[in-house]
């Protein structure tokens, strides 16, 4: 007989800068450490190397994660180019998802880019998968979005949009590189529920990680909220907390939710995500 109390799963938002800390050393244990010693059971990254370059040593950043945690994973190039030498793998930068729980479908969306005279045109996007918790599936969606106004508001649409389409409860979250007062933030109000916001955690500052720079008297403080983990109304917070910490240019963020027991569709199961065991 199954358990009918609603379990309480821990998901985890973190832009990883590609475990770059903030002293300036690729470490990705140090990443793994913080992840692993967080307890959360569903994880976004954002900033995730596979075979990328020296910056990260090409390495398989996700399959190095998924081992080292023993997660399933799934992942989303948004920078995705050929290698210099033949015969090597593509050169990819995304977003990441890790689960305990079995990931059963992934796609990856590219957001529709806005030509700007202000900011980088880099390829954004949003990694979707619909996880199995115990006997209830759900949509994961983790965002990596624009700095440039515009663009950003049109991905807020197109998520929107997305999530709209979903059969199951949604979570989306990653760093969409706007503050709370934004609109488009604000748009993402109307339809889910901040969790850090439900919790009267709005202050929780995610961005710059703090740090003392030992050559100076320069130290560096969060000072605004860009990183979120949004909820459906299937599902409820119970605590949500900031992770300090300096090996990333920002702070992991996490949430306990709640999931409702409500009649569920079986996910589909015509596209499965490599898991690591």
């Amino acid at each position: 007989m199954k358990n009918s109390k609603p379990p309480i799963v821990k998901v985890l938002s973190f832009n990883i800068a590609h475990g770059l800390g903030m002293d300036g050393i690729m470490n990705l244990e140090r990443t793994a450490t913080i992840i692993e010693d967080s307890c959360a059971s569903i994880i976004g990254l954002q900033e995730v190397d596979r075979f990328f370059g020296e910056r990260s040593q090409f390495m398989d950043q996700v399959e190095w994660l998924g081992e080292r945690l023993g997660m399933y994973t799934a992942y989303g190039a948004n920078i995705d180019h050929a290698a210099e030498q033949a015969g090597q793998p593509n050169c990819q930068y995304g977003n990441a998802i890790l689960s305990k729980y079995p990931i059963t479908y992934s796609k990856n969306h590219h957001m529709t880019p806005v030509q700007q005279w202000y900011g980088n045109d880099e390829q954004r996007g949003v990694l979707e998968a619909v996880i199995e918790v115990d006997d209830i599936a759900i949509s994961v969606y983790n965002a990596h979005l624009s700095l440039k106004d515009e663009e950003l508001k049109l991905s807020v649409k197109e998520i929107l949009a997305l999530t709209a389409g979903s059969k199951f409860p949604c979570i989306v979250l990653g760093d969409f590189n706007a503050p709370p007062f934004y609109a488009p933030i604000r748009e993402m109000n109307r339809y889910f529920t901040d969790a850090f916001l439900k919790m009267k955690q709005g202050d929780a500052y995610t961005y710059p990680s703090p740090y003392s720079y030992k050559t100076s008297d320069v130290d560096l403080k969060p000072v605004t909220r860009i990183d979120y983990i949004f909820f459906g109304p299937e599902m409820e917070v119970v605590q949500t907390a900031t992770i300090s910490t300096d090996v990333s240019d920002h702070l992991p963020i996490v949430a306990d939710l709640v999931l409702a027991r409500t009649k569920q569709i079986q996910p589909s199961k015509q596209k499965t995500s490599k898991a690591k065991a």
